[in-house]
Order: structure tokens, then sequence, then C-alpha cells
């Protein structure tokens, strides 16, 4: 009997760490929520904060990389055609620019997780910023991105601009063509360049510009 002790025991230990393990809580997700805010709109100036270089992504603090804090040379650009336009493809997890039927660029894109949903329909850009802190989420969900570069923002009557969508360069991940953002289209940051001084509406001088009825944004179509 006493033989047997040992054994009898290490299985109630196993039994007892598997029940344990088992009915372990699954971390709750945030809620869908439609009144949801992607990011805090904060500065809206477009200014790169030199001063601000520390950011924080899914529970790891790091410094922003150089590339997103270039102080650009303004591009001197033509007339946005109205036939530019962007399709987002959620399923595909793509981004295709378009100027009528030919392509401009196609990319692969990180957008909303399930509980932080990319908004489908069709939307225009209505501020672009060079760069913007971008600070929301809580608990281990948890941002704070100072200086993303090349900020497009867009919104519709059933999505007002406030909520804080929008296409933007990305230098906390490199995960592109899965979902992996707080309702925004996250892009390679050389594409999000690309596309911000190819889309409406155009810059004026400065690091930052609003649409307007002479100076309108570019539309955005995303789908399924």
């Amino acid at each position: 009997m006493k033989n047997w002790l040992p054994a009898v025991l290490a299985f109630s230990v196993l039994v007892l760490v598997t029940f344990i393990v088992s009915n372990k809580p699954t971390p709750a997700k945030p809620e869908v929520n439609d009144n949801a805010i992607a990011c805090n709109l904060g500065d809206l100036s477009g200014r790169i904060d030199l001063n601000d270089t520390l950011a924080t992504f899914e529970g790891t603090q790091f410094r922003v990389p150089r590339l997103a804090l270039i102080q650009n040379e303004q591009r001197v650009l033509g007339t946005t055609s109205e036939n530019r336009w962007i399709e987002i493809d959620l399923s595909e997890q793509k981004l295709r620019a378009w100027e009528g039927n030919s392509l401009f660029l196609e990319t692969p894109v990180s957008t909303g997780l399930p509980w932080y949903p990319t908004p489908t329909g069709e939307f225009k850009i209505w501020i672009k910023l060079r760069a913007t802190k971008m600070e929301g989420g809580q608990g281990e969900y948890y941002y704070y991105l100072p200086n993303v570069p090349f900020v497009m923002y867009f919104g519709n009557d059933k999505v007002p601009g406030w909520r804080g969508y929008g296409l933007h360069g990305t230098y906390w991940h490199d995960d592109f063509g899965t979902q992996r953002s707080h309702g925004c289209v996250n892009l390679p940051t050389p594409v999000a360049e690309r596309l911000y001084y190819w889309v409406g509406p155009q810059l004026q001088g400065g690091a930052s510009v609003q649409a307007s009825t002479n100076n309108q944004g570019t539309r955005i179509v995303i789908h399924e």
C-alpha cells in the first residue's frame, strides 16, 4: 500500500492542476461598441514632436524609430484628380489605390481587431496630418504612440471624424495582412507616405490640412 502512495499523490496533483488550467477564465475582450473611438483626437497641428519619443504598445515600451521623425521637405504637388479613390478589402486585409480603373498601388494592411472593428462603407478623408499622437485602449490593449506618421483621418455622416478612424504609417509592428489595430488602417510607413501625398485634400504648406469645398478629401470604400 505504501508503494502506491507516491503514485496516487502524483496523479491527484496532476488532476488538480489540469482542472485549474482548464477552468481558468479566458481574459475578457472589450465589447464591440458602435460608438467606439479608434483613437482620441488630440493635436491636429501635424507637427512632429521630437521630445516625445517613447511609445507603448501591447505592454511594451520602445523608442519611436528615426524613420517616423524625419522632417520631410514640403513637396511640390499637382492637383488631385477626382478619379482617385481607395479601396480597403477587410477579408483580404489589402488596400488598393485607384485612379479610375488604373491601379496606383496595392499593399497588405492591418485593420481593426474583431472587438475594435474597422467600419465599412464609403468615406472621405477630412484631414491629413504629417504626424500626430495616438492614445487609447485600456488594460493590456492600452497604447500610446507619439509621432504616428502620415495620418489620413476619414469619416462620413454615420462615422463622424471625432471617432478617430484613419489610414496611417505604422512603426510598432510589421505584421501586415492580419488584423492588429483598434479600428484604423495600419500601413507600412513608406506606403503611407506615398498615399499621403497622392490623396486629397492637397497640402497648402505646413504639416496639416483639412478638407473643404474647394479642396476635397479622397473617397475611401471599405468592404468585407
